[in-house]
């Protein structure tokens, strides 16, 4: 990770499809670990895809749920409900915390 990457705030946005249960999950692990490798750095916007069609047209979006890293560029995908904290952060090129 570079060292402006370490200092500024990361912009994460978070596709779902309503309050389903995965969609819950990927929302509650998203910020658990956050919390944990960014405190105080991060920004979440979490988009209901059945709301916004348009940003997920854009993002092409085709799974739920899906993390996209928007910064630090470039830009990342993960797809799934981010239970797995290590796949997460190699997705997110963070290193785990100590």
């Amino acid at each position: 990770m570079t060292r402006q990457a370490k200092t500024q705030t990361w912009e994460l946005r978070l596709y779902v499809a309503g309050q389903t249960p995965k969609s819950l999950a990927a929302i509650a692990n998203l910020k658990k670990i956050c919390e944990q490798h960014l405190a105080g750095r991060y920004r979440i916007e979490v988009i209901d895809v059945l709301e916004d069609r348009q940003s997920a047209r854009e993002d092409g979006i085709l799974a739920i749920p899906t993390l996209v890293r928007k910064l630090p560029r470039p830009a990342r995908k993960i797809v799934g409900d981010l239970s797995d904290t290590k796949r997460v952060l190699l997705g997110l090129s963070l290193r785990p915390k100590k």
